[in-house]
Protein backbone atom coordinates (compact mmCIF):
# COMPACT_ATOMS: atom_id res chain seq x y z
CA UNK A 1 0.00 0.00 0.00
CA UNK A 2 1.19 3.06 -0.85
CA UNK A 3 -0.86 5.58 1.10
CA UNK A 4 0.88 8.59 3.37
CA UNK A 5 0.64 8.55 7.34
CA UNK A 6 2.12 10.50 10.03
CA UNK A 7 2.14 9.46 13.84
CA UNK A 8 0.87 10.17 17.08
CA UNK A 9 1.62 9.59 20.74
CA UNK A 10 -1.23 8.16 23.13
CA UNK A 11 -1.07 8.53 26.51
CA UNK A 12 1.31 5.53 28.25
CA UNK A 13 3.33 5.43 25.24
CA UNK A 14 1.22 3.39 23.11
CA UNK A 15 1.74 4.41 19.54
CA UNK A 16 -1.45 5.52 17.30
CA UNK A 17 -1.18 5.46 13.37
CA UNK A 18 -2.23 8.62 11.72
CA UNK A 19 -4.47 8.05 8.85
CA UNK A 20 -4.05 9.58 5.59
CA UNK A 21 -7.40 9.99 4.80
CA UNK A 22 -6.88 11.69 1.44
CA UNK A 23 -3.82 10.00 0.21
CA UNK A 24 -6.45 6.61 1.30
CA UNK A 25 -9.14 8.50 -1.78
CA UNK A 26 -5.84 9.44 -4.04
CA UNK A 27 -5.65 12.82 -2.99
CA UNK A 28 -2.60 14.38 -2.46
CA UNK A 29 -4.40 17.98 -0.83
CA UNK A 30 -6.69 18.70 1.47
CA UNK A 31 -7.86 21.74 -0.73
CA UNK A 32 -10.61 19.87 -2.74
CA UNK A 33 -14.29 20.01 -3.17
CA UNK A 34 -17.22 17.75 -1.90
CA UNK A 35 -17.61 17.01 -6.01
CA UNK A 36 -13.59 15.81 -5.76
CA UNK A 37 -14.40 13.97 -2.57
CA UNK A 38 -17.11 12.06 -4.01
CA UNK A 39 -15.68 11.51 -7.24
CA UNK A 40 -12.39 10.23 -5.77
CA UNK A 41 -13.86 7.63 -3.12
CA UNK A 42 -16.30 6.19 -6.23
CA UNK A 43 -13.04 5.62 -8.02
CA UNK A 44 -11.10 3.90 -5.16
CA UNK A 45 -14.07 1.70 -4.32
CA UNK A 46 -14.83 0.41 -7.64
CA UNK A 47 -11.27 -0.77 -7.44
CA UNK A 48 -10.82 -1.90 -4.44
CA UNK A 49 -14.53 -4.17 -3.50
CA UNK A 50 -14.40 -6.86 -2.48
CA UNK A 51 -16.73 -8.68 -5.09
CA UNK A 52 -14.12 -7.87 -7.48
CA UNK A 53 -10.80 -8.87 -5.36
CA UNK A 54 -12.59 -11.90 -4.23
CA UNK A 55 -10.83 -13.74 -1.39
CA UNK A 56 -7.94 -10.70 -1.05
CA UNK A 57 -7.64 -9.75 2.87
CA UNK A 58 -5.51 -6.68 0.99
CA UNK A 59 -8.45 -5.79 -0.47
CA UNK A 60 -11.13 -5.89 1.97
CA UNK A 61 -9.17 -4.28 4.46
CA UNK A 62 -8.14 -1.12 2.02
CA UNK A 63 -12.21 -1.10 1.16
CA UNK A 64 -12.31 -0.29 4.77
CA UNK A 65 -10.22 2.08 5.03
CA UNK A 66 -11.55 3.81 1.65
CA UNK A 67 -15.29 3.75 3.68
CA UNK A 68 -14.15 5.28 6.50
CA UNK A 69 -12.14 7.95 4.85
CA UNK A 70 -14.96 9.09 2.86
CA UNK A 71 -17.10 8.81 5.70
CA UNK A 72 -15.09 11.25 7.74
CA UNK A 73 -14.40 14.07 4.49
CA UNK A 74 -17.81 13.70 3.05
CA UNK A 75 -19.13 15.63 6.12
CA UNK A 76 -17.91 19.50 6.63
CA UNK A 77 -18.05 19.32 10.48
CA UNK A 78 -15.64 16.00 10.45
CA UNK A 79 -13.63 17.31 7.98
CA UNK A 80 -12.94 20.37 9.58
CA UNK A 81 -11.75 18.39 12.84
CA UNK A 82 -9.01 16.27 11.15
CA UNK A 83 -8.36 19.08 8.61
CA UNK A 84 -6.88 20.22 11.55
CA UNK A 85 -4.85 17.25 12.85
CA UNK A 86 -3.76 16.69 8.86
CA UNK A 87 -1.82 19.64 8.68
CA UNK A 88 -0.18 19.01 12.20
CA UNK A 89 0.40 15.58 11.24
CA UNK A 90 0.91 15.10 7.40
CA UNK A 91 0.52 19.24 5.07
CA UNK A 92 4.19 20.24 6.43
CA UNK A 93 5.82 17.16 6.92
CA UNK A 94 7.99 14.43 5.00
CA UNK A 95 6.03 11.77 3.43
CA UNK A 96 5.60 8.02 5.31
CA UNK A 97 5.47 5.02 4.47
CA UNK A 98 2.11 3.56 4.83
CA UNK A 99 0.46 1.56 7.29
CA UNK A 100 -2.64 0.21 8.66
CA UNK A 101 -3.63 1.07 12.17
CA UNK A 102 -5.21 -1.45 14.28
CA UNK A 103 -8.50 -2.69 13.49
CA UNK A 104 -10.02 -5.14 15.29
CA UNK A 105 -11.35 -8.21 13.60
CA UNK A 106 -14.30 -7.85 11.46
CA UNK A 107 -14.62 -3.63 12.80
CA UNK A 108 -15.42 -1.65 10.40
CA UNK A 109 -13.18 1.28 11.82
CA UNK A 110 -9.86 1.68 13.16
CA UNK A 111 -8.60 2.39 16.19
CA UNK A 112 -7.84 5.95 14.60
CA UNK A 113 -11.16 6.78 13.64
CA UNK A 114 -12.44 5.57 17.10
CA UNK A 115 -10.45 7.63 18.93
CA UNK A 116 -11.13 10.85 17.28
CA UNK A 117 -14.26 10.26 15.13
CA UNK A 118 -16.62 7.59 17.26
CA UNK A 119 -18.54 10.72 19.29
CA UNK A 120 -19.92 11.32 16.20
CA UNK A 121 -23.56 11.34 15.33
CA UNK A 122 -25.30 9.17 12.46
CA UNK A 123 -27.18 11.87 11.34
CA UNK A 124 -24.12 14.15 11.43
CA UNK A 125 -22.83 11.88 8.80
CA UNK A 126 -24.25 12.61 5.39
CA UNK A 127 -22.97 9.30 3.29
CA UNK A 128 -23.89 6.36 2.70
CA UNK A 129 -20.44 4.57 3.10
CA UNK A 130 -21.54 1.58 5.05
CA UNK A 131 -24.53 0.82 3.33
CA UNK A 132 -22.59 0.80 0.51
CA UNK A 133 -20.11 -1.69 1.71
CA UNK A 134 -23.47 -4.22 3.21
CA UNK A 135 -24.71 -3.47 -0.67
CA UNK A 136 -23.74 -6.09 -3.28
CA UNK A 137 -22.49 -4.68 -6.34
CA UNK A 138 -24.90 -4.00 -9.32
CA UNK A 139 -24.24 -4.08 -12.59
CA UNK A 140 -25.95 -0.77 -14.45
CA UNK A 141 -28.58 -1.09 -16.59
CA UNK A 142 -28.06 -1.89 -20.47
CA UNK A 143 -29.33 0.77 -23.07
CA UNK A 144 -30.43 0.26 -26.48
CA UNK A 145 -30.88 2.46 -29.49
CA UNK A 146 -30.92 2.07 -33.40
CA UNK A 147 -29.37 3.26 -36.11
CA UNK A 148 -30.78 3.73 -39.90
CA UNK A 149 -27.92 1.90 -42.71
CA UNK A 150 -28.28 2.35 -45.96
CA UNK A 151 -27.56 -1.06 -48.17
CA UNK A 152 -24.36 -0.27 -49.47
CA UNK A 153 -23.05 0.62 -46.26
CA UNK A 154 -24.01 -2.42 -44.26
CA UNK A 155 -23.02 -4.48 -47.82
CA UNK A 156 -19.29 -3.29 -47.52
CA UNK A 157 -19.11 -2.20 -43.81
CA UNK A 158 -18.54 1.38 -42.67
CA UNK A 159 -18.19 3.23 -39.61
CA UNK A 160 -20.93 5.87 -38.02
CA UNK A 161 -20.83 8.55 -35.82
CA UNK A 162 -23.61 8.69 -33.09
CA UNK A 163 -24.72 11.07 -30.56
CA UNK A 164 -26.67 9.89 -27.35
CA UNK A 165 -27.40 12.40 -24.62
CA UNK A 166 -26.67 10.79 -21.09
CA UNK A 167 -28.66 10.39 -17.82
CA UNK A 168 -27.19 13.69 -16.75
CA UNK A 169 -28.66 15.69 -19.94
CA UNK A 170 -25.11 15.61 -22.12
CA UNK A 171 -24.29 14.70 -25.62
CA UNK A 172 -21.72 11.92 -25.50
CA UNK A 173 -20.60 10.98 -29.45
CA UNK A 174 -19.80 7.43 -30.58
CA UNK A 175 -18.17 5.80 -33.57
CA UNK A 176 -19.47 2.70 -34.42
CA UNK A 177 -18.43 -0.67 -36.57
CA UNK A 178 -20.44 -1.79 -39.20
CA UNK A 179 -19.44 -4.64 -39.93
CA UNK A 180 -19.96 -5.86 -43.80
CA UNK A 181 -22.58 -8.27 -43.90
CA UNK A 182 -24.79 -7.21 -41.07
CA UNK A 183 -28.53 -8.13 -40.96
CA UNK A 184 -31.89 -6.02 -40.26
CA UNK A 185 -32.60 -5.91 -36.38
CA UNK A 186 -28.70 -7.07 -35.67
CA UNK A 187 -27.12 -5.60 -32.80
CA UNK A 188 -23.85 -4.05 -31.77
CA UNK A 189 -22.88 -4.04 -28.41
CA UNK A 190 -20.49 -1.49 -27.02
CA UNK A 191 -19.50 -2.70 -23.76
CA UNK A 192 -19.54 -0.37 -20.89
CA UNK A 193 -21.26 2.67 -22.58
CA UNK A 194 -24.89 1.84 -20.65
CA UNK A 195 -26.20 3.34 -17.50
CA UNK A 196 -23.51 3.56 -14.38
CA UNK A 197 -22.83 0.75 -12.05
CA UNK A 198 -23.71 0.69 -8.53
CA UNK A 199 -21.83 0.20 -4.87
CA UNK A 200 -18.92 -0.46 -7.31
CA UNK A 201 -20.64 -2.52 -10.06
CA UNK A 202 -19.91 -2.81 -13.77
CA UNK A 203 -21.64 -0.17 -15.88
CA UNK A 204 -24.24 -1.53 -18.79
CA UNK A 205 -24.05 -1.75 -21.87
CA UNK A 206 -24.97 -0.04 -24.82
CA UNK A 207 -27.19 -1.81 -27.56
CA UNK A 208 -27.24 -0.63 -30.71
CA UNK A 209 -30.00 -2.37 -33.19
CA UNK A 210 -29.49 -2.28 -37.08
CA UNK A 211 -32.05 -1.12 -39.21
CA UNK A 212 -31.83 -1.32 -43.10
CA UNK A 213 -32.36 0.77 -45.24
CA UNK A 214 -34.17 -0.46 -48.58
CA UNK A 215 -33.25 1.87 -51.85
CA UNK A 216 -34.50 3.25 -54.91
CA UNK A 217 -32.43 0.93 -56.43
CA UNK A 218 -32.44 -2.25 -54.46
CA UNK A 219 -34.72 -3.83 -52.05
CA UNK A 220 -33.47 -6.99 -49.65
CA UNK A 221 -35.40 -10.06 -49.40
CA UNK A 222 -32.92 -12.39 -47.02
CA UNK A 223 -30.07 -12.41 -48.80
CA UNK A 224 -31.51 -11.61 -52.07
CA UNK A 225 -31.05 -8.50 -53.70
CA UNK A 226 -34.13 -7.14 -55.92
CA UNK A 227 -33.86 -4.42 -58.31
CA UNK A 228 -35.50 -3.68 -61.53
CA UNK A 229 -34.95 -4.74 -65.37
CA UNK A 230 -36.55 -1.77 -67.71
CA UNK A 231 -37.41 -3.09 -71.31
CA UNK A 232 -38.60 -1.64 -74.27
CA UNK A 233 -41.40 -3.63 -76.10
CA UNK A 234 -38.86 -4.78 -78.76
CA UNK A 235 -36.56 -5.66 -76.51
CA UNK A 236 -39.25 -7.75 -74.63
CA UNK A 237 -40.29 -9.21 -78.07
CA UNK A 238 -37.21 -10.06 -79.19
CA UNK A 239 -34.77 -10.49 -76.81
CA UNK A 240 -31.24 -8.80 -75.96
CA UNK A 241 -28.19 -8.41 -73.89
CA UNK A 242 -27.78 -6.26 -71.64
CA UNK A 243 -26.25 -5.06 -68.86
CA UNK A 244 -27.30 -4.42 -65.45
CA UNK A 245 -25.52 -2.83 -62.08
CA UNK A 246 -25.48 -4.80 -58.97
CA UNK A 247 -24.45 -3.56 -55.85
CA UNK A 248 -20.81 -4.08 -56.17
CA UNK A 249 -20.16 -4.58 -60.38
CA UNK A 250 -21.81 -4.31 -63.41
CA UNK A 251 -23.70 -7.61 -64.63
CA UNK A 252 -24.44 -8.86 -68.31
CA UNK A 253 -27.57 -9.96 -68.59
CA UNK A 254 -29.46 -12.34 -71.47
CA UNK A 255 -32.95 -11.50 -71.73
CA UNK A 256 -35.21 -14.01 -73.38
CA UNK A 257 -37.09 -13.24 -76.29
CA UNK A 258 -41.02 -12.89 -75.49
CA UNK A 259 -39.91 -12.05 -71.59
CA UNK A 260 -43.09 -10.36 -69.95
CA UNK A 261 -43.54 -7.51 -66.76
CA UNK A 262 -43.41 -8.93 -63.45
CA UNK A 263 -41.30 -12.10 -64.37
CA UNK A 264 -37.93 -12.05 -62.95
CA UNK A 265 -34.15 -12.51 -64.15
CA UNK A 266 -32.10 -14.47 -61.37
CA UNK A 267 -28.16 -13.88 -61.08
CA UNK A 268 -26.45 -16.49 -58.97
CA UNK A 269 -24.21 -15.54 -55.93
CA UNK A 270 -24.80 -11.78 -57.17
CA UNK A 271 -26.65 -10.62 -54.49
CA UNK A 272 -26.31 -9.55 -50.33
CA UNK A 273 -24.02 -11.55 -48.46
CA UNK A 274 -23.83 -12.37 -44.63
CA UNK A 275 -20.46 -12.01 -42.54
CA UNK A 276 -18.87 -15.39 -43.83
CA UNK A 277 -19.17 -14.03 -47.20
CA UNK A 278 -21.53 -16.09 -48.78
CA UNK A 279 -23.93 -14.77 -50.62
CA UNK A 280 -27.24 -14.58 -52.23
CA UNK A 281 -28.58 -13.56 -55.71
CA UNK A 282 -30.04 -10.22 -57.75
CA UNK A 283 -33.58 -10.95 -59.04
CA UNK A 284 -34.10 -8.40 -61.85
CA UNK A 285 -37.85 -7.76 -62.01
CA UNK A 286 -38.95 -7.20 -65.66
CA UNK A 287 -40.71 -4.16 -66.42
CA UNK A 288 -41.91 -2.79 -70.03
CA UNK A 289 -41.98 0.14 -70.72
CA UNK A 290 -43.58 1.82 -73.95
CA UNK A 291 -42.55 5.97 -74.74
CA UNK A 292 -44.70 8.67 -73.43
CA UNK A 293 -44.14 10.29 -76.61
CA UNK A 294 -43.45 9.13 -80.22
CA UNK A 295 -42.06 10.46 -83.06
CA UNK A 296 -43.73 10.63 -86.45
CA UNK A 297 -41.47 7.19 -87.72
CA UNK A 298 -42.13 5.56 -84.39
CA UNK A 299 -45.96 6.22 -84.57
CA UNK A 300 -46.13 5.34 -87.99
CA UNK A 301 -43.92 1.63 -87.12
CA UNK A 302 -46.84 1.43 -84.03
CA UNK A 303 -49.54 2.03 -86.55
CA UNK A 304 -48.25 -0.54 -89.10
CA UNK A 305 -47.90 -3.14 -86.38
CA UNK A 306 -51.15 -2.57 -84.73
CA UNK A 307 -52.76 -3.26 -88.26
CA UNK A 308 -51.10 -5.91 -89.23
CA UNK A 309 -50.18 -7.93 -86.15
CA UNK A 310 -52.91 -10.39 -84.65
CA UNK A 311 -51.78 -10.54 -81.07
CA UNK A 312 -54.28 -9.74 -78.78
CA UNK A 313 -53.67 -10.20 -74.80
CA UNK A 314 -56.87 -9.86 -74.29
CA UNK A 315 -58.31 -12.42 -75.73
CA UNK A 316 -60.08 -15.32 -73.99
CA UNK A 317 -58.90 -18.75 -74.70
CA UNK A 318 -61.34 -21.38 -74.37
Amino acid sequence: MLDIIGSAKIGGGWKMIFKDYYKILGLNTNKVLQEQIKSAYREQAKKYHPDVNVGSKIAEDRFKDINEAYRVLSNSASKRKYDRMWNTHIGNKKKAKYEESKRTKGAMFSDFFQMFFGNLKEDDINNKSLENRKTKAEKGEDVETEITVSLEEAFFGTNKKIALRTVEGNMKSFSVKIPAGIRQNEKIRLIGQGKQGKHGGKNGDLFIKINLKNEEKFKLKGYDLYTDLLLTPWEAALGTKTKIGGIDEEIAVIVPKGIQTGQEVRMKNKGYKNQKGERGDLVACVKVMVPQELTDFEKKLFLELSQKSNFNPRKIIN
